[in-house]
Parts: C-alpha cells; sequence; structure tokens
C-alpha cells in the first residue's frame, strides 16, 4: 500500500492495516477457492474450474466473505490515499496511481485473462477457441473477473483528487456522521437498485463495476481517508465495550442478509413476507452486517495485530502481487484436484492452502530473484 520513496507515519500503528488487508487476500484465495467447490450451481457458469465434488460450507462463508472482504479493502486503500498524495502535485499523484494499478492490470489483462479461458474451456473437457475471444472485452462471460478492483480503485483514486482540488473538506465530518450517513445512503441505493431491477454487474472496456455496490464502495473508501484525516489511529484504544457489544450481536444481521438472500436463492418469485419487505430485511442486513463486520476486522487488528515481525512484513509485501496471480494459481491446482477421490472440504482446504503458500512463493521468487535484477 505503501509505495517506495513514500512517507510513512512514524511509529507502527499502520501495520495492523497492512496485516489486515493481506488477511483479506487470503479470504479473497478462500473465497475465490470455494468457488470451485460451492454447491448452488451459481458459479458453474463462469468460474475456471466446474469441480462436481462440492459442498454447503463453501458456499455459506463466500455469503459472508462477500459481504465485507472488498469494502475493507477500499477502507484500507482509502486510508493511505492522502498519504499517497501527500507531497505531490495531482500529475505526479495520477502518475503514481498509474503506475501501481493500470500498468499491472493491463498486463494481467493481457496474460491472465487468456489463461483463465485455456483453463475453463480444458476443465470443461471443451475445445479452445479462436484466440481473439480470449480477452476479457470480446469473452462476454467473466469479463475482467478478479482484476475489476483495480480499475475501480483507480477511478475512486481520481475521483478523491478532484475532490480535494475543489476543496471539499472531508475532515469536517464526524466519524459518527460518517458512519450513519454511509448506512443510510447505502441502504437506500441499494434498494432502489433492487426495486428497479437494476442489479447485477455492468461491464465496459476498461470498468467492470456491480451496480448495487459501486457507491458503497466509494463511500468506504472515503470513508477510510476520512480516517487518516481525523487521526482516529493515532490515539491508543482504550475501552472495549462496543466492540464487545458488536462482537456478540454481529451474527443477527449476517443472518438475516443470508436467510432472505437464500430466499431468493431457491424459492425464485416467492417471498418470506412480501417482495417490498423482504427487499428490506435484505439490504438492512447487509449494510449492517458490512459496517459490523468492517469495524470488527480493522479494531480486532488493531488491538491484536499491530506489529510486524519478518514473516508478517514478507506476507505484507508480496500480497498485492499474490491478488493479481492467485486466481490462476487456483485453476492450476483445482485442476489437478479435479479427477481426485478427496472428500469436498479436504480438496476445498487443500486448494486455499496450497494456492495462498504456492502464490506467495512465486511472489516470494520473483521479488528476490528477478525483480531485484531488473
Amino acid at each position: 500500500m505503501i509505495e517506495k520513496g513514500q512517507d510513512a507515519p512514524k511509529g507502527n500503528r499502520i501495520y495492523f492495516l497492512d496485516n489486515l488487508r493481506t488477511f483479506m487476500i487470503f479470504l479473497g484465495v478462500l473465497y475465490h477457492a470455494g468457488g470451485v467447490y460451492e454447491s448452488s450451481g451459481i458459479w458453474a457458469s463462469f468460474w475456471l474450474v466446474d469441480d462436481p465434488s462440492t459442498n454447503n460450507l463453501a458456499g455459506i462463508l463466500n455469503l459472508i466473505i462477500d459481504i465485507f472482504v472488498m469494502p475493507t479493502m477500499f477502507f484500507i486503500s482509502g486510508f493511505f490515499t492522502p498519504l499517497s498524495m501527500k507531497n505531490k502535485n495531482g500529475w505526479a499523484f495520477l502518475k503514481a496511481r498509474f503506475k501501481r494499478l493500470i500498468l499491472p492490470w493491463i498486463i494481467a489483462a493481457l496474460t491472465l485473462i487468456p489463461l483463465y479461458k485455456i483453463i475453463f474451456l480444458y476443465s470443461r473437457n471443451l475445445p479452445q477457441e479462436s484466440w481473439i475471444t480470449y480477452f476479457h472485452w470480446s469473452n462476454g462471460i467473466w469479463s475482467q473477473n478478479w482484476l475489476w478492483f483495480l480499475p475501480v480503485l483507480f477511478l475512486f483514486d481520481l475521483m478523491y483528487l478532484l475532490f480535494s482540488r475543489a476543496n471539499i473538506n472531508i475532515s469536517r465530518i464526524t466519524l459518527k456522521k460518517a458512519v450513519f450517513a454511509i448506512f443510510l445512503i447505502g441502504f437506500i441505493y441499494s434498494f432502489c437498485m433492487s426495486i428497479l431491477k437494476f442489479y447485477g454487474w455492468t461491464k465496459t472496456v476498461f470498468i467492470d463495476f456491480q451496480n448495487e455496490r459501486l457507491l458503497i464502495y466509494f463511500m468506504i473508501f472515503l470513508l477510510g481517508s476520512l480516517c487518516y484525516k481525523l487521526k482516529i489511529f493515532e490515539s491508543d484504544a482504550t475501552s472495549k465495550k462496543l466492540y464487545i457489544v458488536i462482537n456478540c450481536t454481529a451474527w443477527i444481521p449476517i443472518n438475516l442478509y443470508i436467510l432472505v438472500l437464500i430466499n431468493f436463492f431457491i424459492r425464485p418469485g416467492s417471498f418470506i413476507f412480501s417482495e417490498i419487505l423482504d427487499i428490506i430485511l435484505l439490504w438492512l442486513g447487509f449494510h449492517l452486517s458490512l459496517l459490523g463486520l468492517l469495524y470488527l476486522m480493522v479494531t480486532t487488528f488493531r488491538y491484536y495485530l499491530n506489529k510486524q515481525g519478518k514473516i508478517l512484513k514478507a506476507l505484507n509485501e508480496n500480497s498485492y502481487k499474490v491478488y493479481i496471480i492467485h486466481v490462476i494459481v487456483i485453476g492450476c491446482i483445482a485442476l489437478i484436484l479435479l479427477n481426485t477421490t478427496f472428500p469436498s472440504l479436504l480438496k476445498y482446504l487443500t486448494l486455499a492452502v496450497s494456492t495462498w503458500v504456492l502464490s506467495n512463493l512465486i511472489v516470494y521468487f520473483y521479488r528476490r530473484f528477478i525483480n531485484s535484477k531488473i
């Protein structure tokens, strides 16, 4: 998150955010590994490997992980964005972010997305197709897939730069008011998107985004930058009352969200109460879960993982590149596991852990023996 030559805050107070980012990327690996073995069949049409050996745990975990992993990533990115702008003019900031986000995206889109389709067809015993269909702008099924995060984050950086040049000072907003506004605006936004049937993904050559979540992600990004501006993490955290309360109650909105969402999946056109009330309960559960889990993740790492040893430092340095390559590593390992007789849960665990380890080894080898010589 902090690039070479960039000023870093003094002390160790940001270690927990680096560690949290690394953990979120591990959960991203777990999420994408779960797509191979989830039992609903929703992933089967587009995921790179569809193993007939499925289990219910992968799907349930994916529903929970999907609530908070990307918001947490945007929060951390938003926190470091004002720091990235420090001592830079607008052009220098955009140039640095372009190099950090868009150049890797271009390389990955032109290499890893074609590999994705090769694995996709091979795993299903389908013939390979014309080479022009292997790029994200022409496949029409998965488009950018997991790489969507990079252009969207660059867009958020650009919008933040425009806000700062327009003298829109978000630090005038208190943290409590910001959280309440995010909840209220996010809930209304998601509800309206559902009522208008404008859910799903918008896919273009440069940017892909989930219609009902794009504004939410941007607000969480701004929340991260607000926490930096207000120096929220510079004071010592003392009281744990709120932390304990949310730990004890977070399961309620999570279960509410999952219950209503699964009902939409397994009984399309049928409702627990009514269409409007079910949609209200769905997004109420989602937004309460999102903010609660985001708070728990940030606060847990702040309390207990605000440190960095050699292993954590290496994992943190690897994490960005691990995110970029991990899906292809998943595909290669999932192909090996495809025809084994292992139980589905064992395959799931093996795929997630081995992908995490192998991806880190690949990145470490690249950083240690290749990049250091360039």
